[in-house]
Parts: structure tokens; C-alpha cells; sequence
């Protein structure tokens, strides 16, 4: 059989057997679906550093340390923040109002997940469904097809032995754009959630199914003049760095004044950064990206020697993050967008109402709705600058990377980050299990209406006469 044709009857298969669990998963109680989470977040963390092993080698994205992490924030991290939450059920009572609100499930869910997280993404949207009481089948990305499989055959299993019904976690084996569609449009897909490529992110939404996708992350963090530059350069190299610059939260560039660049540039020197000269980081835009624009997958997750060696110049093995200079924006340059590998630019800006200018500028080119990190003391310049930049995630003092989705800050632990309709996105949030249902609302009747006495036939023109009087004084 043809390979699309097999996809897509294999799609429907899985979004049928998907179908009729959830028909089951939805009439379990709170305690039920959580034993079900729960268990899921035991095996996953279980297996984390081995499929941590298997995405570093099958994708050549990251690094086997980080990717655990991610693994474990997945499953740990993310169990800690849902285990109180009530999703099904009588969510609320309003007696003043007279007024419930009901948690409804929405049903099978479809999910793409990428190759940068190919298998925490499995875990974190496998436990956010199930809590909710919905099923789930993913499309995995071709290049990390082997580690997604393996990660979502571990949540099935585990969501099994609990009780859930057989086919509530499903994982599409044949990589083919035409499943993955297929699955989008099924006509027992309720919603998608989509992690992924700014392409597959458009086919979700044209797919007309509801679906919660992403926007590209292109964050500036801008150094205030109120700051502890070296706690703020540590927490940019922490991030940037961190499964070598594969998280859409990461940092994509610093601004600073001109009266703190030498600062910057010292404690940025002091922790392993690199700044290019415009000759290497010419050199290194051209492996960056391709003629067309586009990122080159060949260099996401590669450390900053591994870039610099492929580009042709050499900087010391103890180098973390390669730096450019750069002061404008836009589709001509390139690293005023977003790399995801530990490479920065750099702007360098006359004062704060410029710096604001510029971070503007940045995200209105690419990663409008995403996140933007401050380092500051100064809470009037946090306040000012909170008001105006277009995000969604707003960080303060801390890591973008691990801020951004919730490991370091009070934002929900989250893999999938809404940028709000800024940044095409339906949803601003960090994806919960609360976004993954319907509100049902039980009222009840508290007002009497009053209808208006209608004259008999004889009076009824002198009535209308009189209104229409009225009506006109």
C-alpha cells in the first residue's frame, strides 16, 4: 500500500480506538484520572535519562544531561502541579449566584510534537490530557520518530496498568505529512495541540478543527542599569545554554545602554562568551540560516565550538555562547531572529526609551506574543516596561529558557506556550489542563420577567398613538 495511504488509514484507526476510550476515560472520576497522571509521571521519570540517550543520538539536537531534565521537569515538575487540580466534576458553586460550573473534557486530542523536545513534549501533553479526561494520539516529528514512539509507548503502558482504557494514548509509527493531516482533520478530533515549525503550526489552524499552536520565541533581555550584570549574564549563559539552546524561551539577543555595554561585555567574557568580529559572524549568519531564510536544521542544538568550527574560525574549547554585534531588524539580519543554538545578538542602545524601541522592533519582526526577560531591580522600569512590550511572558531576574516555562518561576510547568492572538496563537497561556476543557454552567432561574399588557383590538390604535408620542417627546 502506498505509504501516505497507509498513514492515513492508520490516523483514523488510532483516532477511532482514541474515540471510544475516551467514551469510557470521560465517566472516571477526579481520583481516577489522577492515579492514571500519576502513574504516567512515575514510569516517565523512570525512563528519562534513557530516552534522554535516545533523542540526543536519533536527532543530534541537545545533550543527554539537559534532555533528562526536561524529561524529569515533564513528569515530576509537572505532576506537582496538577495533582490538587480539579478538572472534572462540579468545579465550582456559586449559591449566591445559583450558578455551577461543570468541567467537561473535549475529547481526542491531536499532538504534534518536535524534534527539539520529542519526548518530554509526550509526557507533559500525555499527563495535561488524561487529567482532563481526554485521549490522545501524537504525530511525531520524522526526524525523532524512534524516541517519540518509545516515550509514548512508556505513557501508554503506565496509563494501562492504571486503568485506562486501551487506546487512550496513541503514537502515529508512519512519518508522513499526510497522517499527520489526516489526523488534524478526523472526525474525532476535537482539538489540536500544536508544538512545532511555524508550517505545521498554519496547517492545525487551517486543518478547521480548534487547536492552541505556538508562535516562534525570539526573546530580547535587556540588562537594566539597576541589575546585578553578573547574576543577569549568569542566568542568560544558564539559558542559552541549556540543551544547547533548544527551548523557544531561551534568550535570543541582549540590549543594553551604552554606559553599561563594557559591563556586560566583561561578566558575558568572564562565563565563556565569545564575541564574534564581523568577519566570523558573517561567516556564521551563512550557516545559521539558509538562502531562503529559513533556520538550518543542521545546527539546532550544537554547541557554541561545534558552530564556530563548521563556520570556519576558531574560539577556545571553554567557549559557551558565541556573540554578534547587531543594531537593526528585520529579514536582512539574521541575528536579529531566532537561533536555536547558543548564539546572541548583541544590541547596544543611547538610553532605556531606545532599548524599549528596539525590543519592540525585535519581537514585531518574529516572536511577537513569546516572552521577553528584564534584569532589573528597579520596579518602575519593570512596570513601564511590562505595560508595553507585546508578550505573553514577561520574565523578571531569572533564566528565559527555564523561567519561561515554568521551572524557576509561578507560571505553569508547561512545554507548549501560548503567545496570544499577537502572536497567532488562540491561547496566551502556558498550556494546563484547565485549556483542555469546556465549562458546562448550570443556572438557575432567579428574575421574573415582566410582559407588557397588550389593550384590546378597539384601543390598540390609540395605544400604538400614544407610544409613538411618547417616544418622540
Amino acid at each position: 500500500m502506498d505509504k501516505d495511504l497507509q498513514a492515513r488509514q492508520e490516523a483514523r484507526d488510532l483516532a477511532k480506538k482514541a474515540f471510544d476510550a475516551q467514551q469510557k476515560l470521560c465517566r472516571m472520576s477526579q481520583s481516577q484520572l489522577d492515579d492514571i497522571v500519576k502513574a504516567v509521571s512515575d514510569a516517565f521519570a523512570a525512563s528519562a535519562g534513557e530516552l534522554a540517550q535516545m533523542a540526543v543520538e536519533e536527532t543530534g539536537f541537545g545533550n543527554i544531561q539537559d534532555k533528562t531534565t526536561k524529561n524529569l521537569f515533564a513528569s515530576r515538575q509537572v505532576w506537582d502541579a496538577v495533582k490538587d487540580m480539579k478538572t472534572v466534576g462540579v468545579l465550582k458553586e456559586d449559591p449566591r449566584e445559583k450558578l455551577w460550573e461543570v468541567g467537561v473534557p473535549m475529547g481526542v486530542i491531536a499532538a504534534i510534537v518536535p524534534s527539539t523536545n520529542p519526548t518530554s513534549t509526550v509526557c507533559y501533553k500525555a499527563m495535561i490530557a488524561l487529567k482532563s479526561g481526554n485521549t490522545i494520539v501524537f504525530s511525531p516529528h520524522p526526524k525523532a520518530i524512534g524516541c517519540t514512539r518509545k516515550a509514548a509507548q512508556i505513557v501508554a503502558e503506565a496509563a494501562q496498568k492504571a486503568g485506562a482504557p486501551e487506546g487512550s494514548v496513541g503514537c502515529l509509527s508512519i512519518p508522513s505529512m499526510a497522517g499527520c493531516q489526516e489526523l488534524m482533520s478526523e472526525t474525532h478530533t476535537r482539538l489540536i495541540l500544536a508544538t512545532g515549525g511555524p508550517g505545521m503550526v498554519r496547517a492545525a489552524y487551517s486543518s478547521g478543527k480548534p487547536a492552541i499552536g505556538v508562535g516562534a520565541g525570539n526573546g530580547p533581555a535587556y540588562i537594566h542599569r539597576s541589575a546585578d550584570v553578573q547574576k543577569a549574564m549568569e542566568c542568560i549563559v544558564q539559558s542559552k545554554t541549556f540543551d544547547n539552546g533548544t527551548v523557544c524561551a531561551s534568550e535570543q539577543s541582549i540590549v543594553v545602554e551604552k554606559d553599561m555595554e563594557e559591563q556586560v561585555r566583561r561578566a558575558a567574557a568572564g562565563l565563556g562568551c565569545y564575541f564574534m568580529n564581523e568577519e566570523e559572524a558573517a561567516a556564521l549568519a551563512k550557516l545559521l540560516f539558509r538562502p531562503t531564510g529559513a533556520l538550518n536544521p543542521e545546527i539546532v542544538g550544537k554547541s557554541a565550538v561545534y558552530l564556530a568550527q563548521k563556520a570556519g574560525f576558531k574560539v577556545p574549547d571553554f567557549t559557551k555562547v558565541l556573540i554578534a554585534r547587531e543594531q537593526e531588524a528585520g529579514p536582512t539580519r539574521p541575528y536579529s531572529m531566532e537561533k536555536l543554538c547558543p548564539v546572541l545578538a548583541f544590541f547596544v542602545m543611547d538610553n532605556e526609551d531606545a532599548v524599549l524601541a528596539k525590543a519592540i522592533e525585535v519581537l514585531e519582526h518574529e516572536g511577537s506574543g513569546h516572552t521577553f526577560v528584564i534584569h532589573a531591580e528597579d520596579m518602575d522600569v519593570v512596570r513601564k516596561f511590562a505595560l508595553q512590550i507585546p508578550v505573553s511572558r514577561f520574565l523578571v531576574n531569572t533564566p528565559g529558557a527555564l523561567g519561561g516555562i515554568g521551572s524557576t518561576t509561578g507560571l505553569f510547568p508547561a512545554l507548549t506556550l501560548g503567545c496570544g492572538a499577537v502572536g497567532g496563537s488562540s491561547s496566551s497561556n502556558n498550556i494546563s489542563p484547565l485549556d483542555l476543557i469546556n465549562i458546562r454552567r448550570v443556572a438557575w432561574g432567579q428574575k421574573q420577567t415582566q410582559s407588557t399588557p397588550v389593550p384590546p383590538d378597539d384601543k390598540l390604535i390609540e395605544y400604538l398613538t400614544t407610544k409613538i408620542l411618547e417616544r418622540l417627546k
